[in-house]
């Protein structure tokens, strides 16, 4: 049984997405010198961004902030994939790492949307 959520550390969605930032920030430093500061620098700041927004949001009073925090997580995911994605079109990442990269922010869409779709049944029930 998973223990208890006391913190935004606590969200597995949130400890993978930082794991993908680390990643991709590690890689963007092997890009050619002229993209340290073009794509790369967009790159870090996108994938940070993701779980920075969870943190943001957490234990927000107002449930909807929390919704918000998750609604743009899921847009710089979004953006971060893009990224991704032309950076294997330039040949600065390899098939298997793009698929790697591409795979795990699905799943952790997939997670943040779950979270969100609970929060959203929690809120209901709120209400009535």
């Amino acid at each position: 049984m998973k223990g208890k959520i006391t913190s935004y550390n606590d969200l597995e969605v949130y400890q993978r997405l930082c794991e993908l930032h680390l990643e991709v920030n590690k890689l963007t430093f092997t890009f050619p010198k002229f993209e340290l500061y073009e794509l790369g620098s967009q790159m870090r700041r996108s994938s940070n961004s993701i779980p920075a927004n969870i943190a943001e949001g957490w234990n927000n009073k107002h449930i909807n902030i929390y919704l918000e925090g998750i609604n743009r997580a899921l847009g710089e995911m979004r953006e971060t994939e893009h990224h991704i994605k032309i950076a294997f079109r330039k040949g600065y990442v390899g098939q298997s790492e793009y698929s790697d990269l591409v795979s795990r922010y699905d799943e952790c869409g997939r997670m943040l949307k779950s979270l969100e779709k609970s929060l959203n049944t929690w809120k209901s029930n709120c209400d009535t």
